[in-house]
């Protein structure tokens, strides 16, 4: 077989992601606006390129063979930054009836959004508004991408700072949770080596727990060996409420369940559980009357919320 040469067609890997994900060359012909034929080829040419079988062919569809799966993985990230660049050659200024796409860390989207939300709307009954919580990697590139208007998370860009600008609001801080019962509550002064060795819940699997790790390298420990994925802040409360888990979450994300004992905070203190929650906008962004007075809510929500945390 030939040698892999060393560069990739783009749009025959745009052709390929489109493949796979309607599952059939019929189907993504159709979308692509392409003859089967001619699509069929195209990736009979890539796969002889490549030196590798990268689609199963079936009566039933298609499907990736190994090497197809990993580069279907990068496929789609190539895919994203042609759309995303299209995308910000035609920007243009929308009317104002469109509605405003914003987007949330989950452990705002449980207790801070909610409530500034509520304000927000008071005075801006005929505004619409998309909100969509997810994990800070996914906001920052969804932001880049021009799905969202602008996106609250906290000042850790992970390398993305360019095309982006951020606006502190306030300042939360984080806690180790557990549950009431845990092992770990009745011990004093505990140190970051013993919740160690714990399972942990960690929001993401894109990227590390960006607090967690950076408290583990200062202290000399490493990374928990058992850990579970959970984007969404309800089901990680109730995971750590009936099991071993450990899990870091902002104290108003958990005021609740800290008041009426259904979690515990750990006590161990770090200046590291400190962070800076921020709104987040594309360089050049211009915002409107309705997401400043939105952007002003959340942090005054935001500001009342840590305040009341700070005194109890």
């Amino acid at each position: 077989m030939a040698s892999p040469p060393t560069a990739f067609d783009p749009r025959k890997l745009v052709y390929f992601a489109t493949i796979l994900d309607h599952g059939s060359l019929k189907a993504a012909a159709r979308a692509l606006g392409l003859s089967q034929p001619a699509l069929s080829t195209s990736m009979d040419r890539l796969e002889a390129e490549l030196g590798q079988r990268l689609l199963e062919r079936g009566p039933k569809g298609v499907a990736p063979t190994l090497k197809g799966n990993l580069l279907y993985s990068y496929a789609r990230l190539i895919r994203a930054e042609i759309d995303m660049a299209t995308q910000a050659m035609q920007d243009r200024p929308r009317p104002d009836d469109y509605p405003l796409r914003i987007g949330s860390l989950p452990s705002l989207a449980s207790s801070v959004m909610p409530m500034a939300l509520g304000r927000w709307q008071q005075q801006n009954r005929n505004r619409r508004i998309e909100v969509v919580e997810t994990a800070q990697i996914e906001l920052l590139l969804g932001l880049l991408r021009h799905e969202f208007d602008f996106v609250f998370g906290f000042t850790e860009c992970y390398e993305l700072e360019d095309g982006l600008r951020q606006r502190v609001l306030f300042r939360d801080k984080l806690c180790v949770i557990a549950r009431p019962d845990h092992p770990l509550c009745q011990r004093g002064g505990l140190n970051w080596a013993e919740v160690a060795t714990y399972p942990w819940i960690y929001p993401t699997a894109r990227r590390p727990h960006t607090v967690l790790e950076n408290a583990l390298r200062m202290a000399g420990v490493d990374n928990p060996e058992q850990v579970t994925v959970c984007g969404s802040v309800a089901i990680m409360k109730s995971l750590v409420a009936v099991s071993d888990h450990l899990a870091m979450l902002p104290t108003h994300a958990v005021r609740g369940e800290l008041a009426d004992g259904r979690l515990a905070s750990l006590p161990i203190d770090d200046p590291k559980l400190d962070r800076n929650i921020a709104v987040f906008f594309r360089e050049g962004a211009v915002t409107d009357d309705c997401s400043r007075q939105l952007i002003d809510a959340v942090e005054a929500v935001g500001l009342e919320s840590c305040r009341r945390d700070r005194e109890v």
